[in-house]
């Protein structure tokens, strides 16, 4: 392994030699200059792996130079030491981007963690990481074989989500694959315990909040903002997609409380969504809205009511409220709403539904570019977080900040990998989603699936005499026999909704103060 190359910068070097020497019996090698002109001819010159610069220096000062090594070597880290301690010579370097900023006198162990932060951070991030997931390893797996309430499931997957997260930071594809292991065991679980509970919830006071009881349990306690709230529901959006948003997010918000609910079954936007604006559960929503409500073999559009329902909704509730509802669906209605944001200042709940992450998976499927982008949960994090930092929805919320508006962020359900078929048979009308189906004449595999027989039991709409709702469990997809190979190839490795999975079910809902 090759020595770590430092350039050190003081017109004072001869006072450092101990410093300097210091190093050299750790195993670094230290160039030495003078002054600002010569560290850039050196740097012309040589590959360094660190500078350390003084700030106070006859000729160029350590601000002057700073910026014309960067000018050369833009990725190459830079330590600033000074004697001063005037705010303005730290804002000054830190704007300039320097690695790290030594007050001196500096002793040898200052610079020895300098260097480690600086060159060894990786590694020592990755070796740590690696230890504590392994530490983690057994306790999540014991979590596993005990947990048995909906908030042990919310806690669970949290601590795998953020795991997942901090392993994907150090790459290692090892502790990864086991991560996945376990993710897959929990979704194993958790299936049996939705097929256990979900009935009974509807009938148990101890339950989650679901979607149709979201506005009420969470919304609606946030009314009385001075400046009025800002709801966003971004469709499909997963808890680890939010995960990866939030720190865009925290520019210009404080989080208030974090929750998490449960998507109801079908985790599919006309149900979920529906429920959530309506505040009512799919069979309730057919009897009180039969003008607006359509079953999935029905023609036309399943979510184009939702500012009705929403309004129904505030006025069964005897809210004396303004509100406005907004659906952004393209490119062109975002920039619009974006660039007249400051007329919903007068309301005091703004609703906007933005219908992009649901765009994205639907193309995953569509798309050969965008399977090659999203191929896995890492890149469609990624890709998400690419399309929200450029997104007139980012630029909305910085407006809406600006107009003192609190914010909540949530979404309806989330989405899942799919990987394995299983196969399922029915008459020519039953529903096409591929993580759930509704119809006549069904056959499928016992043990893949949640048979729900009477849909009123768990209040979703019967669309025929002897139509059972059938749910796909962990990262199964519904395949037909006829043209089995070539359904199959075209649907594996696509994110798919409307079935029981942590990914579909357990969904963010965040509220927070602006800053």
């Amino acid at each position: 392994m090759s020595k770590i190359h430092i350039l050190w910068v003081d017109d004072e070097i001869e006072l450092l030699k101990p410093h300097i020497l210091f190093l050299e019996r750790k195993n670094y090698e230290v160039t030495t200059c003078t002054n600002g002109a010569d560290a850039i001819d050196l740097v012309d010159e040589q590959n360094f792996d660190i500078v350390f610069l003084d700030e106070n220096m006859p000729g160029l000062t350590g601000l002057e130079t700073l910026p014309e090594i960067k000018q050369k070597q833009a990725n190459l880290p830079v330590v600033m030491i000074t004697k001063s301690e005037e705010e303005y010579i730290m804002e000054e370097a830190i704007g300039s981007k320097i690695a790290d900023y030594l007050i001196k006198p500096v002793n040898p162990s200052q610079i020895l963690l300098s260097l480690k932060k600086n060159l060894d951070n990786s590694r020592l991030v990755s070796e740590k990481t690696t230890s504590n997931y392994q530490q983690e390893f057994r306790k999540i797996s014991m979590d596993l074989a005990m947990v048995n309430s909906y908030e042990d499931w919310i806690e669970l997957y949290k601590k795998l989500i953020h795991w997942e997260l901090e392993l994907e930071n150090i790459n290692d594809a090892g502790m990864l694959g086991i991560l996945e292991s376990q993710k897959q065991e929990a979704n194993t679980q958790f299936f049996k315990y939705i097929k256990k509970n979900y009935e009974d919830f509807f009938t148990s006071n101890d339950k989650p909040t679901f979607s149709h009881t979201l506005f009420k349990d969470y919304i609606v306690p946030e009314l009385n903002h001075k400046n009025g709230i800002l709801w966003i529901v971004i469709d499909n959006l997963r808890y680890d997609q939010y995960r990866v948003l939030e720190p865009l997010i925290n520019s210009f918000y404080r989080k208030d409380v974090e929750y998490s609910y449960f998507s109801i079954l079908p985790s599919a936007t006309q149900y979920a969504r529906n429920a959530i604006f309506s505040g009512l559960m799919p069979s309730e929503m057919e009897k009180r809205f039969s003008s607006f409500w359509k079953n999935d073999t029905d023609e036309g559009g399943k979510n184009l009511f939702e500012n009705e329902f929403l309004s129904a909704q505030i006025k069964r509730l005897s809210l004396d409220i303004k509100h406005k509802y907004y659906k952004i669906t393209s490119l062109k209605t975002g920039k619009e709403l974006a660039d007249n944001y400051k007329v919903t200042k007068q309301n005091d709940l703004t609703t906007i539904v933005y219908n992009f992450v649901d765009m994205l998976s639907h193309a995953k499927t569509e798309m050969e570019v965008i399977k090659e982008l999203a191929g896995d949960d890492k890149a469609y994090r990624s890709l998400t977080l690419s399309w929200f930092k450029n997104s007139p929805l980012f630029e909305i919320i910085q407006k809406a900040q600006q107009l003192g508006q609190k914010l909540i962020i949530t979404t309806d359900h989330g989405t899942i990998n799919c990987k394995h078929p299983s196969k399922v048979i029915g008459d020519k009308n039953i529903s096409a989603n591929l993580r759930y189906k509704t119809g006549r004449s069904l056959s499928y595999e016992d043990k893949d699936v949640y048979v729900v027989k009477n849909p009123k039991d768990i209040f979703l709409p019967t669309v025929a005499m002897n139509a059972p709702f059938i749910f796909a469990k962990d990262n199964l997809f519904f395949a037909y026999p006829n043209n089995f190979n070539h359904f199959v190839k075209y649907y594996k490795n696509t994110y798919q909704h409307g079935g029981i999975s942590l990914e579909e079910m357990i969904i963010p809902c965040a509220v927070y103060s602006p800053k």
